[in-house]
């Protein structure tokens, strides 16, 4: 089905663009739960993500149960234990200040993976590039991420774990990959710069310094 193309005008392209900004890491959140069916509307605005040859790889899992969630906390104080004590000395007490989790706070926990052995798609695309599956699925995080922001519902990547210890942990099929783990919820504070920047971490480059001619 076909139609009139909508039109997208100055006014919109600036809001579109002041979203993108206000999208932030959220590493802490308020204890608020989410409206009831808010997690859902947001999976399916994720799922209008591109993927490679119609694939649609990503996969959600929704982390309620407790136990669960307690294993993952377990990964991520072991895997951060080990980050701290690689950090150079100048940086240790910079890293021990993040707040690099929100595991603790946030009402609603979600894993993503790629399901690599999907038929869906007929494997076009992959042939050459298989990993387009899993950046299909960093799309879908994406567009999640965007769409919960205009809600005011903020996300948090937790990627410091074990992807083989989340996989255990939440019991899924042997080919699904590892993508990322979020907290989501409301945020307790709203900031238009991302934190690592307030606190000295790491500055952004200009997008122009990015950019290479041929």
């Amino acid at each position: 089905m076909t139609g009139a193309a909508p039109h997208f005008d100055d006014r919109f392209r600036a809001r579109l663009r002041d979203l993108l900004v206000w999208r932030r890491d959220v590493r802490r959140f308020r204890p608020d739960p989410l409206p009831e069916g808010a997690l859902e509307r947001l999976i399916d605005v994720a799922a209008l993500a591109p993927s490679v040859g119609l694939s649609q790889p990503w996969r959600f899992v929704i982390v309620e149960d407790p136990a669960r969630r307690a294993e993952v906390r377990a990964s991520f104080e072991a895997c951060n234990a080990q980050a701290l004590s690689r950090q150079a000395p100048e940086r240790v007490a910079s890293y021990a200040r993040l707040k690099l989790e929100g595991l603790d706070e946030a009402p609603v926990h979600l894993a993503v993976f790629s399901e690599s052995a999907t038929r869906q798609g007929h494997g076009l695309g992959r042939l050459t590039m298989p990993e387009t599956i899993d950046y299909s699925v960093v799309m879908a995080v994406h567009t999640l991420w965007i769409a919960a922001r205009a809600e005011g519902i903020g996300m948090g990547w937790v990627s410091i774990l074990d992807p083989q210890a989340v996989r255990a942990a939440l019991d899924v099929p042997d080919d699904w990959r590892f993508i990322g783990y979020f907290c989501i919820g409301y945020p307790q504070d709203q900031t238009d710069s991302p934190t690592l920047e307030q606190l000295g971490w790491e500055h952004r480059r200009p997008a122009a310094s990015t950019i290479l001619r041929r």
